[in-house]
């Protein structure tokens, strides 16, 4: 399968990149993004630009895509909730209808949150937020599946690039066995999210054992790891 992803610099991202490039069933992977990554590989193509949303420069050849893999997001600490919404929503619908519109049959997989508000109506703003991006790209015309990860254990070689979550997750790294068993609806890793998302890409447009909101236990048994 060829797959774009967005958000490859990210932790997530960096996480899943390394799953697609190992995968067998992955052929070529386009990572969409403002800054080059430092990963070579034959089957990795570079897209940089500004705007990371602007899929012009592919033209055509987006209907040559199977999957797009969308890991691109912000922490809502203190942000405004115009400024994130500008981030969360407004830039993934605008990746995402041009593919819908260019291969139904596509499959794309969102990273959302535990606890997005699926009714846009509770009081956390973020979780508003993500329940409003779900349910617009549920509406397109291609298969659509939200990742809702908990705790995100990063394997190696893939760290946040944020200090304070970097030094958070150095703290907790003997706890997470210990979270896996006894919270397996709250922790999974970033090889199993590449690994389930690679899973519902490969299963095909409408396969029914495959939920459209995926909760950490379900990215854990797509991704291998249980659950």
């Amino acid at each position: 399968m060829n797959v774009i992803l967005f958000g490859a610099t990210g932790m997530i991202g960096r996480g899943v990149l390394r799953e697609c490039l190992r995968d067998d069933s992955v052929e070529r992977v386009l990572a969409v993004g403002r800054s080059p990554l430092s990963v070579t590989h034959p089957k990795l193509r570079e897209l940089v630009q500004a705007d990371p949303t602007d899929l012009s420069a592919s033209g055509p050849d987006l209907a040559t895509y199977d999957a797009c893999f969308f890991c691109l997001g912000i922490s809502s600490f203190r942000m405004k909730e115009e400024e994130y919404r500008r981030i969360t929503y407004d830039l993934t619908l605008a990746a995402a209808r041009p593919l819908a519109a260019a291969n139904p049959r596509l499959t794309f997989a969102y990273v959302s949150g535990e606890g997005t508000d699926s009714t846009e109506s509770g009081r956390s703003m973020w979780a508003r937020v993500k329940g409003k991006t779900e349910n617009d790209l549920l509406e397109l015309p291609f298969e659509a599946y939200m990742f809702r990860p908990g705790i995100v254990q990063p394997d190696r070689g893939t760290p946040s690039k944020t200090p304070l979550y970097r030094a958070a997750y150095a703290v907790t790294a003997p706890l997470f066995p210990v979270l896996r068993r006894v919270a397996p609806n709250l922790v999974t890793t970033t090889r199993a999210l590449g690994r389930a998302m690679i899973a519902v890409a490969a299963a095909g447009p409408g396969d029914a054992d495959t939920r459209r909101i995926l909760r950490p236990r379900d990215i854990n048994r797509l991704g291998g790891e249980g659950g």
